[in-house]
C-alpha cells in the first residue's frame, strides 16, 4: 500500500531523507560545478541550505503540513548559500505556499505545491537560465502532474517526478554549451535529483541518517597561492547576504525588492533576490562588491555576509563527472525486449547471458518501484517488452508500470519465482509468432517449472505440519514448507528429495550470498550422485535471503 495522505511528520522525514542523500553525494555535485563559473561548491551550498531547514525542523516539527513546510522554508532562507542554494530555498518556499492552510494533502495537493515551487523559483531569479536546476525541477513537476490519475499515491507521483528529473537532467548539456563542452550535466539539477531520491527513500521506509557539517568548511581551505600578485580578476566576486530591512531606513511593509534588483543589474549578473517579510536575500556576481553593500545598506543591516573571489575558485576547480545518469532510449526501437527482476550479481548475470536487455534489481524484501520499471523500459528501447517480475509481490507494480508506459507494448508474464522467470526466458524465440503467441509460450514455460528454496527461519512457528525453529533452515516451494533442519546442507538435500528432484531433466542450483562455496560444491556433487539422470548446474547466484535456490525443469 502506498501513502495516500502526506502530513507534516511524513514531509519532515522526507526532507531529512533528501538532505541525507545529498550529504552522501555532495562531492559528486561539487565536481560537476562548471556553470556559470564556480561560485563555491554547489553540492556543499545546496546541502548547507537544506540542512539549515532540517535543523529548524528539529525545533518546530508539527503534524500540520503547512506549519512544517513553513518552518523548513524559514530555516532554508536563513541558511541559503550560493546560486543553487538560493534557488533551492525558493523552491521549498514555494512548496510551503502551496501547502498554505493544509494539515495534510494527497498526491494532487503535492503536485499543486510543487507547481508553486516552480513559480517561486523562477520569480526569484532575475534572468532565469534554462538548463539549470530551474529547468530540471520545472520539467519534472509538469511531467508528474500530467501523469497523475485518480487514486494516485504520493509514491506514484514521486516515481514519475524522479524519472523525469533524470531525463531533464540528461538534456541540460543540450541547453548549455558550457555543460556540453565539459561533458557534464548541471550540478544544481544533479543535487536536486539526490534530494528527490532521498525523499522517496525515506517515504518508502529507508534509513535516514547524516551529520550536519560546519557552515564554514568551504572557506577554510582556500589555496591563496592560486591568485598571485600578477593575477587578473577575471570572474569577480560571488557576493551574497541576508539583509534585514529597517523601519528607520525604509517602509518595510511596502518595500519593493526591485529597487535592489534593478541596481544589481547595473553592477553584476547571476542575480537571485527575494523578499520574505523584512528579510531580503541577495546573490550576485560582481567585480565591485563594495558598491553593492553600500547601496543595500541604505535600506537595512546585514545579518549574514559572504564575499568570495571566483577567479581563485575557478583556478582551483577540476571538473569531474561521477554522476550516475540514467540512460534512456535513443534511436529506432528493436522488435522485442526482455526485462526480468533479479537479486544477486550471479543471478542478474545469468539473465543477461540469456539475452535479457535490462535486469531490474529486486526481489524478496527489496521490491523495485514503478520508476525502476519505467527506466528499464526506456533503456530497453523495444517495440514489445516482456517483463518477468519473478516475485508475487512485484507483479502488481510491474502491471502498474506497464499501464503507465506509452512508448512500448509492455507484456507482463506473471512469473512468481526466479525459477519461473528463468524457464520462461530460456524458451524465448523471437520467431515463434506474433507478440501474443510468444506471450503464451513464455507463460506456459513458467508454469512447468518447480522452484525450491532454502532460507533461514526468523521465528518459531508451525506450518503445513512442520514445526519451525528460529534460525533453522527451511526448505519450501511457494508457501508450502517441507523441511526444517538446523543444517543448511541437510535442509537442501531433504528438500530435493521431497520435491522429487530425480524426476526432472535439469536442476540449476543457485548459491546465495551467505552460503559457503565449499558446501555448495559438496551439495552439487551430492545431487549429481543422487540423481544421475538429472543434469545439475551450479551457479554462484549471490542472491540475498535464499541460501539456495533449486530450479527444476
Amino acid at each position: 500500500m502506498g501513502t495516500a495522505s502526506l502530513n507534516g511528520i511524513i514531509f519532515a522525514n522526507m526532507v531529512r531523507g533528501g538532505a541525507a542523500e545529498l550529504c552522501q553525494n555532495r562531492q559528486i555535485v561539487n565536481d560537476l560545478n562548471v556553470f556559470p563559473i564556480p561560485d563555491g561548491d554547489t553540492g556543499d551550498n545546496m546541502f548547507m541550505t537544506i540542512d539549515s531547514g532540517v535543523v529548524k525542523l528539529g525545533e518546530h516539527e508539527s503534524e500540520n503540513l503547512f506549519t512544517t513546510a513553513n518552518t523548513l522554508a524559514g530555516g532554508m532562507l536563513s541558511g541559503a548559500r550560493g546560486n543553487s542554494g538560493a534557488i533551492l530555498s525558493r523552491i521549498f518556499a514555494g512548496i510551503s505556499k502551496g501547502f498554505e492552510g493544509l494539515e495534510s494533502c494527497d498526491a494532487r495537493g503535492l503536485s499543486k505545491a510543487f507547481k508553486c515551487g516552480v513559480t517561486e523559483a523562477y520569480t526569484a531569479v532575475k534572468i532565469p537560465v534554462e538548463g539549470t536546476i530551474l529547468t530540471v525541477f520545472k520539467d519534472a513537476v509538469n511531467f508528474a502532474d500530467k501523469k497523475l490519475s485518480d487514486g494516485a499515491t504520493i509514491e506514484d507521483y514521486l516515481d514519475h517526478f524522479i524519472a523525469e528529473l533524470y531525463r531533464s537532467l540528461d538534456r541540460t548539456p543540450e541547453l548549455l554549451d558550457v555543460l556540453k563542452e565539459a561533458g557534464v550535466v548541471d550540478s544544481g539539477g544533479a543535487g536536486f535529483v539526490y534530494i528527490a531520491e532521498g525523499m522517496k527513500n525515506a517515504l518508502s521506509g529507508g534509513t535516514v541518517s547524516y551529520e550536519s557539517s560546519p557552515k564554514n568548511t568551504h572557506s577554510t581551505d582556500v589555496d591563496i597561492s592560486s591568485f598571485t600578485a600578477d593575477s587578473v580578476l577575471e570572474y569577480g566576486y560571488c557576493t551574497e547576504f541576508l539583509l534585514r530591512l529597517q523601519n528607520a531606513k525604509c517602509d518595510v511593509a511596502g518595500f519593493d525588492e526591485s529597487v535592489i534588483s534593478d541596481f544589481l543589474d547595473t553592477v553584476g549578473d547571476s542575480v537571485v533576490i527575494f523578499k520574505d517579510g523584512s528579510l531580503v536575500k541577495v546573490h550576485v556576481h560582481t567585480v565591485n562588491p563594495g558598491s553593492v553593500l553600500n547601496f543595500c545598506q541604505q535600506y537595512g543591516e546585514f545579518l549574514t555576509l559572504k564575499i568570495e573571489n571566483m577567479t581563485l575558485q575557478h583556478n582551483e576547480t577540476t571538473v569531474r563527472n561521477d554522476f550516475k545518469s540514467r540512460k534512456f532510449r535513443t534511436g529506432a526501437p528493436k522488435k522485442y525486449g526482455l526485462v526480468p527482476v533479479a537479486a544477486g550479481p550471479g543471478v542478474r548475470n545469468t539473465f543477461s547471458e540469456l539475452g535479457c536487455d535490462v535486469v531490474v534489481d529486486g526481489g524478496q524484501s527489496m521490491n523495485p518501484s514503478v520508476a525502476d520499471f519505467l527506466e528499464a523500459f526506456d533503456r530497453t528501447n523495444a517495440s514489445v517488452i516482456y517483463v518477468f517480475p519473478n516475485n508475487s509481490n512485484i507483479i502488481m507494480t510491474a502491471n502498474q508500470a506497464a499501464e503507465l508506459y506509452k512508448d512500448s507494448d509492455i507484456r507482463v508474464v506473471p512469473t512468481r519465482t526466479i525459477g519461473e522467470g528463468y524457464a520462461a526466458v530460456s524458451v524465448f524465440d523471437p520467431d515463434a509468432g506474433g507478440p501474443d503467441d510468444i506471450f503464451g509460450e513464455l507463460t506456459e514455460a513458467a508454469e512447468g517449472v518447480v522452484t525450491a528454496m532454502v532460507s533461514r527461519a526468523i521465528r518459531d512457528s508451525e506450518k503445513d505440519g512442520t514445526v519451525i525453529h528460529k534460525n533453522d533452515y527451511l526448505g519450501f516451494t511457494g508457501d508450502k514448507v517441507y523441511v526444517d533442519n538446523a543444517s543448511r546442507i541437510e535442509a537442501a538435500r531433504q528438500l530435493a528429495e521431497r520435491v522429487g528432484a530425480g524426476s526432472f531433466d535439469i536442476l540449476i542450483l543457485l548459491k546465495g550470498e551467505d552460503a559457503d562455496p565449499d558446501e555448495a560444491g559438496s551439495l552439487s556433487a551430492w545431487l549429481s550422485g543422487k540423481y544421475p539422470g538429472t543434469e545439475v548446474i551450479l551457479i554462484d547466484g549471490g542472491q540475498p535471503v535464499y541460501d539456495y535456490i533449486m530450479i527444476l525443469e
